[in-house]
Parts: C-alpha cells; sequence; structure tokens
C-alpha cells in the first residue's frame, strides 16, 4: 500500500477489484477549511475504460507490479491478438479490449512489450512512434502550400494526412498516440 501522494504516471494500481493504469496525477494543496487531495486520471487495464478519482492525501492505494515481456504480434481473430514468445515459443492471448486503437499499427512481426500479471496477459505497450511504408497516395500539388496535407493509405490500410512530398512507397513514422504523420524516414546513403 503506498499513499495516493507517491502516485506516479504510469503506475499500476488495483482498485475495487480492478486494475488501472496511471494515466495523470493532479495534486491539489489545501488552502483554509479545504483540505488537499489528489485527483487521477484512470485507465481500465482490461477493458479500456477511463475514469478519474479523488483522494484525500492521507489515502492508501494498492500499488500492483506487472511484469513486461518483448513479443513478437502473429495475427488476431475477432476478440483477441496473439502475441509469441520469442525465447521460448510461447503464444499468449491479450483481449482487443485492452489493446485499443493501436491494433490497426500491428503488423505481423512487430516486437511489442506485453504486460502479465502473474502469467495472464493483461495489455500492451506500444511504441510512441512506428514506421509504416505508404501504400498509396494522391499526387501532390505543386502550387500548394508547404502546410497542405493529403490522404495516404498505409500498408495496414490505416488512412493519414501526409504532406504533399511524400509518394507511394515513402516510409513513414507514425506517432501511436494522436495517429498522425511525423516525419519520412530517408534511406542512408552508403
Amino acid at each position: 500500500m503506498i499513499l495516493v501522494t507517491d502516485i506516479k504516471e504510469g503506475m499500476t494500481l488495483k482498485l475495487d477489484d480492478r486494475l488501472y493504469r496511471v494515466l495523470e496525477v493532479v495534486r491539489h494543496t489545501g488552502s483554509g477549511q479545504m483540505h488537499g487531495f489528489v485527483e487521477v486520471k484512470l485507465k481500465d487495464v482490461r477493458f479500456g475504460h477511463f475514469s478519474d478519482r479523488h483522494f484525500r492525501q492521507a489515502d492508501r492505494v494498492e500499488e500492483v507490479a506487472l511484469s513486461k515481456r518483448q513479443m513478437e504480434y502473429i495475427y488476431a481473430d475477432s476478440e483477441s491478438c496473439y502475441f509469441m514468445d520469442p525465447q521460448t515459443f510461447e503464444q499468449v492471448a491479450v483481449a482487443k479490449t485492452a489493446v485499443g486503437k493501436a491494433e490497426s499499427l500491428l503488423k505481423e512481426g512487430t516486437r511489442i512489450t506485453v504486460e502479465l500479471l502473474g502469467e495472464e496477459p493483461l495489455s500492451v505497450q506500444f511504441p510512441r512512434v512506428v514506421e509504416l511504408s505508404v501504400s498509396s497516395t494522391g499526387p501532390g500539388i505543386h502550387d500548394g502550400q508547404d502546410a497542405t496535407m493529403k490522404p495516404a493509405t498505409l500498408e495496414n490500410g490505416i488512412e493519414i494526412l501526409v504532406p504533399q512530398f511524400i509518394v507511394a512507397g515513402d516510409h513513414v513514422r507514425i506517432d501511436t498516440e494522436k495517429m498522425k504523420y511525423i516525419d519520412r524516414i530517408t534511406a542512408k546513403k552508403i
């Protein structure tokens, strides 16, 4: 058990027999007759629901330590995404609700950190940035402004907005949280 004043972003807490990931912590100091409190924004690890909780500064909560293993994405069915440990070849299933919208960024062989409670896989940690290739996009507008964006379809079927100079076959970096274009990957000259 830890004091709520010791809660940090990224921790996993057990509240009301559910596991939550801490997304944001805001500490409010008291003044006069108003006591201080801690506001915590949470995400349910298993189901992906978001919630806000307020705690008095003297409250205690249970922190849960999850183990993390690097695994490779194999495939998905209607309910789960399947990952394999490259050393032991053990396969685990993570519910699609726990994977969330970033599931569309997965491609076979992608290495992802899977979080486990004991031996039960609970969630995955996506990298902040992924690299994908552009499968199709329209021609660029030569007289357009530099800030003008155009739609492009990536190798996994996701459609995003990219700058005018991007063409089919280019490799781009994508922000996994905002699902936005970051930059183009240029081939290194030897």
